[in-house]
């Protein structure tokens, strides 16, 4: 079992613990559906120190990424963010993961925790003939996530000059936060604004108790797996291993804006395109229960008492109080308004077919609700 840094004081949080993928990792510290609430109208704090950090520098490194990315990444620029697939040359995902430009040939990647060996050897493997170095720094590196709309009133309570101006998807080095040297992103997975902060392991602890006593009077709660997964479920935000995956390609995935098929050449454009070109067989759909049940992830899904995909993730969605669910589906048969029957213990249930995202913050709604 790995723990993380904050591991020591989940117990005075009265997190209650779980095995992700090898990791000990808190799924809720008071109930998911209070801890997903407080992200979506104040404020939520997760850890989520068992995320991969990779970095990767030298004179190709810029060159490297381009050739086994699909997404561009020659016209990123310091302090700026990519998300990006990461693809084999048969199309099929290795993983996603963000990348983070920390200067002229020097990046930081952050990947999945039930991944990070992996990535690091698949990278690892690829770049041989490069000029560029890769290193694992997961084990010294903290990583938090402050996520909500008082995220950024917390922030601004410990930094010399308000964050205001941050821009989505970009990033401070260096940057002071109370005692802490950090680098802090504008990014998050819950659908929310907000941001995540890395710094040195051993200074995560201390990190955590000054953000939630800065936070007390915002309505702070700490929380858990359960909450980030019902928030990033209802931003229709993939999840690897059940979104993507290595039989499961971005473009089933919904994931076309981050494939540049006007790039020259990267590692899995042939296949990528090809898929394209031949029309795909399957993409992922958005669902809304209109029978009792909430489908899971591997619930079969049926059309005219036939088998035409499965359940990719599904739940019960907190701010929309709806049963939902996200699909791998027949192209054929993913028309919105349409009906479908989800299998949920031995029982068809049927379900609507609607937009995706399910929820969006911008509009603070999700679709048809």
């Amino acid at each position: 079992m790995q723990f993380t840094p904050l591991y020591p004081i989940y117990q005075k949080y009265q997190a209650k613990v779980v095995d992700f993928h090898g990791w000990a990792l808190p799924v809720q510290f008071s109930s998911i559906i209070q801890e997903h609430r407080a992200v979506r109208n104040q404020v939520g704090l997760f850890d989520i120190s068992h995320m991969g950090e990779l970095l990767l520098e030298g004179p190709d490194a810029t060159a490297y990424l381009e050739r086994i990315l699909p997404n561009h990444i020659a016209n990123l620029s310091p302090g700026a963010i990519r998300y990006s697939p990461l693809c084999d040359e048969s199309g099929g995902t290795v993983d996603d993961l963000l990348v983070y430009c920390l200067g002229s040939d020097r990046f930081l990647l952050v990947v999945n925790a039930s991944n990070i060996t992996k990535d690091f050897d698949w990278l690892r493997d690829h770049c041989a003939a490069d000029r560029v170095s890769l290193k694992n720094i997961s084990d010294n590196t903290a990583q938090l996530a402050i996520q909500g709309p008082a995220a950024l009133t917390l922030v601004n309570r410990l930094v010399s000059n308000p964050l205001d101006s941050l821009k989505y998807y970009h990033f401070l080095s260096d940057l002071r936060v109370a005692d802490f040297t950090v680098l802090i992103s504008r990014t998050g997975y819950t659908g929310e604004d907000g941001f995540e902060i890395y710094l040195p392991s051993d200074q995560a602890v201390a990190l955590w108790e000054t953000l939630m006593g800065t936070g007390s009077d915002l309505g702070i709660m700490p929380a858990g797996l359960g909450a980030r997964d019902t928030l990033r479920f209802e931003a229709s935000l993939p999840l690897y291993g059940n979104e993507l995956g290595p039989d499961i390609s971005p473009l089933e995935a919904g994931l076309e804006r981050f494939i540049c098929f006007d790039k020259p050449d990267f590692l899995s454009k042939a296949a990528l395109w090809n898929q394209y070109q031949a029309g795909l067989k399957r993409r992922l759909v958005g669902m809304s229960m209109l029978d009792k049940g909430i489908p899971r992830s591997g619930f079969r899904v049926l059309k005219d008492n036939r088998d035409i995909g499965y359940v990719t993730s599904g739940s019960y969605a907190p701010t929309l109080e709806r049963n939902l669910a996200m699909a791998l589906v027949e192209s054929g048969a993913n028309l919105p308004g349409g009906t479908m029957d989800i299998s949920i213990r031995g029982k068809l249930a049927k379900a609507q077919i609607i937009p995706l995202p399910f929820y969006s913050r911008k509009k603070k709604t999700g679709y048809g609700y």
